[in-house]
C-alpha cells in the first residue's frame, strides 16, 4: 500500500519537532513540507529508472494527411524505449519493431532512389516513401516522431492505434492530502530520508547527521533493488 502525502508530511513535522496536522491546509509549515516532499519525488525519479513508470501506451499520431508518418511523444514522456507498428490488421495483428535511427542517416536514406517519396513538411525538404510499411524512425527536435514509409493503399497516414510504445513515463504529483504517491516500497525510505534532510535544512537551520547517514545508506541500496523481479543485463536503449 502506498503511502500519502499527509502521512509523509505528518512523519517529517513530527521528526522536526513541529506542530501536529490533520490535513496539509491546517498549517503554512505542513504545506511548505508538500512542496518539498513533491521536488524531492521528481529529483529522485529524474536520476532513475523507476520500473513502475514503464508503460505501455501508443504514440500520438498527428492524423495529418500532409504529415502522414509523423507523432508526438506520450505525455509526459520521460525516455521512449521501443516502438512497435501493427502492419497488420486488427483481427490479424503482427507487430513489427520500428528501429531509431540518427537524424543525419535518416536524411541519408531518403536519398535512396528506388523509392516512391512524397514530401512531408513544409518548412524544409523531407521525404519519406509512400508504398510500404514503416520500418525505422527519427525525432529531429525530441518532439515529433517521423517514420520513413506509409502504404498510401492501406492507409492516408499511420494510425496512433496500431503503434504500440514501451516508455518511460513521468508520473503526475498531486498536493492533496490522500495523493498515494506513485514510488515503490524500496524507494519510500529514500524519499523519506531525502525529505526530511531537506527540511531540517530550510527550516531548522541544519541538517541532522543521522538522517544524512540513513539517506546515503538509503541512495546506495536502491541504486541495485529497483525491480521485483532480477533484472538480467538488459540492452539500453536512449530515447530519440
Amino acid at each position: 500500500m502506498k503511502s500519502t502525502l499527509l502521512q509523509v508530511v505528518q512523519s517529517i513535522l513530527s521528526d522536526m519537532d513541529s506542530e501536529a496536522v490533520n490535513a496539509l491546509g491546517d498549517s503554512v509549515e505542513a504545506q511548505q513540507v508538500a512542496s518539498v516532499v513533491e521536488d524531492t519525488y521528481f529529483n529522485i525519479i529524474a536520476a532513475r529508472n523507476i520500473p513502475e513508470h514503464n508503460k505501455l501506451i501508443p504514440l500520438v499520431s498527428l492524423s495529418d494527411n500532409a504529415r502522414p508518418t509523423h507523432f508526438t511523444y506520450p505525455a509526459r514522456t520521460k525516455e521512449l524505449i521501443r516502438i512497435d507498428y501493427n502492419i497488420g490488421t486488427a483481427s490479424s495483428q503482427d507487430y513489427r519493431e520500428i528501429v531509431y535511427v540518427e537524424p543525419l542517416v535518416f536524411i541519408d536514406r531518403m536519398s535512396e532512389t528506388d523509392l516512391k517519396v512524397t514530401t512531408v513538411d513544409q518548412s524544409a525538404e523531407l521525404f519519406v516513401a509512400n508504398n510500404k510499411d514503416p520500418s525505422y524512425y527519427t525525432s529531429f527536435n525530441d518532439n515529433h516522431i517521423i517514420m520513413d514509409s506509409y502504404d498510401a493503399a492501406v492507409e492516408a497516414h499511420l494510425a496512433a492505434n496500431k503503434t504500440r510504445s514501451f516508455c518511460s513515463i513521468y508520473p503526475t504529483f498531486s498536493q492533496t492530502d490522500s495523493f498515494a504517491i506513485d514510488l515503490d516500497q524500496p524507494l519510500m525510505p529514500l524519499l523519506l530520508s531525502e525529505s526530511k534532510s531537506a527540511c531540517f535544512s530550510l527550516f531548522k537551520g541544519g541538517s541532522d547527521p543521522k538522517i544524512e547517514q540513513a539517506a546515503r545508506r538509503l541512495k546506495s541500496y536502491v541504486q541495485n533493488d529497483q525491480y521485483k523481479t532480477r533484472q538480467a543485463s538488459r540492452n539500453q536503449y536512449g530515447r530519440s
